[in-house]
Order: C-alpha cells, then structure tokens, then sequence
C-alpha cells in the first residue's frame, strides 16, 4: 500500500513540475527575444535622439543622455536639398518596384501554375543574375550610359533597380502562387475564364499578401541602394544614400546633422512598412508549413 501511494505521489510531482518547466522555458525565452529586440532597435532610437542634440552634445565622449533638445538639424537637411534628393528616392523606387511586379508576377504564372518547357533552367537564369557583384559590371553600364547620354537620368536608374530587384521578385512569386490550390484554377478554366481573368481575378486575389511582401522588399531594396546611385548619379538624379555620406567630409562627421537626415530617411520605409505589416507577415508566412 505504501508503495502504490509512493508511486503515485512521484507521478503526480512529475506532472506538476513539467508545466513548471514549460514555463520556465518560455520565460527564458521571452527574455532573450526582448534582449536581442532592444539591442538591435537601440542604435536605431539612439539615432533618432541624437538627431535632435546639438552638434557639440552629439560629438561627447562619454556620450549625454540629459542634454537640450532642438530642430536645428532637421531645418539644416531641408536647406541642404533633402526634399529633392527625397524625390529621386521616392521616384526610381516606386516606378522600379510598379515595372518588377508588372514583370514579375506573368514570369512567375508562367513558371508555377503554368509550368513552361525547362522552367527550372529559366529560374536558374533568374537567380544567376544576382551571382555577380556590381561592382564588376559597374564600368560596362557607366559607358553604356554615357554613351547614351543617360548619366544622371532618374529614367536610367529606375531601369538598373528593375533589373536588381526582378529576379528576387520572380522567385518570391513563383513560392507564392506555388500555393495555389489547383482546383481552384482548373474550376475557373472550366467555367470558361481565359488568362487574363484567371490570373487577375483568381490568382492574384489570393497571392495578395505574398505580392504586399515582395513589392515591400523590392522597394526598400531600391531605396536603400548606394552603389550605383553613387556612381551614376551626381547632381539631377542624386537620391538620398549618397546624399548621407555628403554628411562626412574631410571638416568631420556632422552627427547630429546625419542623424537627423538618416531619421528623415527612413521614415517612408517605416511608414509602408507599417502600413503594410498584416500583408506582410501573412506573405511571408505562405509557403510555410501550417
């Protein structure tokens, strides 16, 4: 009797303490996942304080926390030319990411729900594009442009972003439509829907999210672009990454001026992305196994 009651006693404390430790757990690792959250978000709020410190308050060592704040940095980006710079980004981002999901979502159709002859080859293509670096074919496209009378053209940029951004877009696509139920097409097909109407009123209703998520990544990818921005562009088609690094010259780092630039940066991609967050998640989770 005894040793039933000892045995069941040691069950009963064993299924008491594994929700216990599930709990516990879950409690590490809830910790760690704000740990690592605040440490990769604190450079970005320390950047948007120290956007508005004064030039000397910004440049201490060690650095301030109590310190007066101003918005004259922010009315030295505008006098600078921002809001044009701002443009150019705004501009060869939105056009380039409308022309790769025009491009890329036929292009993935055609390569997922309509498989055509060695589609594999194709999307290797695709991908093999983004092998090589820029900075290896940077000098081909500099003396393309000029010979074309292209140099500083924002019409020239948006087109190199098209072609940066479309084969990522191919292939987030195709994962996306990979997820169609084929029923649901074949249905269409028998009630006598033609492409145009398959594609446009079936699929890509359906896909919505997933094109929310590609587009989004095209045109942060556009916006944040440097190299060829640099290279390309010098005065009429500057966008606003090489306009930051104007900030760092050879009379020292203005940080509090570049902080508050960067701040005035990275609001438009914050916002869509904001905006766009539930589309977002949800594509990025199509595909996933549920």
């Amino acid at each position: 009797m005894s040793t039933t009651m000892l045995l069941t006693t040691g069950r009963t404390t064993t299924r008491r303490t594994k929700p216990l430790r599930k709990r516990a757990g879950s409690a590490v690792l809830t910790f760690i996942t704000w740990v690592l959250t605040v440490g990769m978000f604190f450079p970005i709020a320390w950047m948007v304080f120290t956007a508005f410190k004064t030039e000397k308050a910004a440049a201490t060592n060690p650095p301030t926390f109590i310190t007066q704040l101003t918005l004259e940095n922010f009315e030295a980006v505008v006098d600078r030319g921002f809001l044009v710079y701002l443009t150019n980004s705004f501009t060869a981002s939105v056009v380039s990411t409308l022309i790769v999901m025009v491009l890329a979502i036929p292009a993935a159709y055609g390569l997922s729900v309509r498989p055509l002859i060695k589609s594999t080859d194709a999307l290797f293509f695709f991908i093999s594009t983004k092998f090589m670096p820029l900075a290896a074919i940077v000098i081909p496209i500099y003396l393309l442009l000029q010979n074309m009378g292209m140099l500083d053209n924002i019409s020239a940029l948006s087109i190199l972003y098209v072609g940066m951004n479309l084969p990522l877009a191919v292939w987030m696509m195709r994962s996306f439509l990979s997820e169609v139920p084929g029923e649901i097409i074949e249905a269409a097909q028998v009630d006598g829907a033609n492409f145009w109407t398959e594609l446009v009123r079936i699929v890509l209703p359906i896909v919505a999210p997933g094109m929310a998520a590609a587009a989004l990544i095209c045109f942060i990818f556009a916006w944040n672009e440097y190299f060829l921005a640099n290279l390309l562009t010098s005065t009429v088609a500057r966008t606003t990454p090489p306009f930051l690094g104007s900030f760092v010259s050879g009379r020292g780092q203005f940080l509090a001026v570049l902080s508050a630039a960067a701040t005035l940066a990275v609001l438009p991609v914050v916002i869509a992305g904001w905006i766009a967050q539930k589309r977002l998640v949800r594509g990025l989770a199509m595909g996933a196994i549920k």
